[in-house]
């Protein structure tokens, strides 16, 4: 028997990931995203006088480094991007695009990430005894997320 919820929960494992004007075969396919995450800031204000109240107001929002993982892919323009950033500090920000997708590769929920560079790119460890896949993982700043529905 299925169970119906009221609002119709996604599932975390479909979704489409678009980094500017990069496409191909591969290109943007990603097996792990995470990093949209956004903390809002307080600041602390004391009151003078008898009761030395303590107000905390609401400060500037900081946004955690956007963590993309995928397969190893040998003449990527995304990993052209990243060393342009890494090793030449060329910098072109790019709009990142996060969908959660239905069953019919509709978007359900769009984080469009503005602004969006590369500042680390690590490559898993390499194991002669393993038989597991090579991993590249990106770090991408940005300077803030828009959710839609």
């Amino acid at each position: 028997m299925a169970v119906s919820f009221p609002y119709g929960m996604p599932r975390a494992f479909m979704f489409n990931v678009t980094v500017g004007d990069f496409a191909g075969e591969g290109e943007c396919s990603f097996q792990d995203v995470s990093g949209l995450n956004v903390t809002l800031g307080t600041e602390e204000v004391k009151e003078g006088g008898v009761n030395n109240f303590t107000y905390k107001l609401p400060g500037r929002a900081k946004y955690d480094n956007l963590v993309l993982k995928r397969g190893l892919i040998t003449g990527s323009p995304i990993i052209t991007w990243v060393n342009d950033a890494v090793s030449n500090f060329v910098f072109r920000p790019k709009l990142v695009k996060v969908q959660l997708i239905d069953p019919e590769q509709t978007p359900i929920i769009t984080w469009s990430l503005y602004n969006a560079y590369p500042v680390s790119i690590k490559m898993s460890e390499l194991k002669a005894m393993d038989n597991a896949l090579a991993i590249e993982t990106l770090e991408l700043a940005y300077n803030f997320f828009r959710r839609t529905n």
